[in-house]
């Protein structure tokens, strides 16, 4: 008998069906691939929005701390002194409780 030691295979055409079944592998894996990297890009994302609303909520709550219910009012003061003192404002109403701001009947004359 004959015994083939080698035998160099050149041009090999598979059945067209096992060609498409190998491309259809392929397709699926790298669709899987690109679906785990939008996934990781994702849950990335996700994380950063989570660190930047904790930053966030912590500024909040420090200046909340140094905002007080006096400063607050002390601040509307001023803002209704200078409105009162603008040459556009011609009546200014502002409160009308107990602690609120006064009201200011026309504004400064500049004529």
């Amino acid at each position: 008998g004959v015994i083939v030691e080698q035998l160099p295979l050149r041009n090999i055409q598979l059945p067209k069906r096992l060609t498409e079944a190998i491309e259809e592998k392929l397709q699926a894996e790298q669709e899987s691939q690109r679906m785990e990297f939008v996934l990781r890009k994702e849950e990335s994302e996700a994380e950063r929005k989570a660190v930047e609303a904790r930053g966030i909520a912590d500024f909040q709550n420090i200046v909340k701390e140094g905002v007080s219910k006096e400063l607050l009012q002390w601040k509307a003061i001023e803002a209704t002194e200078h409105l009162a003192m603008s040459p556009n404002a011609k009546i200014v109403v502002i409160g009308n409780g107990e602690n609120q701001l006064p009201v200011i009947l026309g504004g400064a004359d500049k004529n």
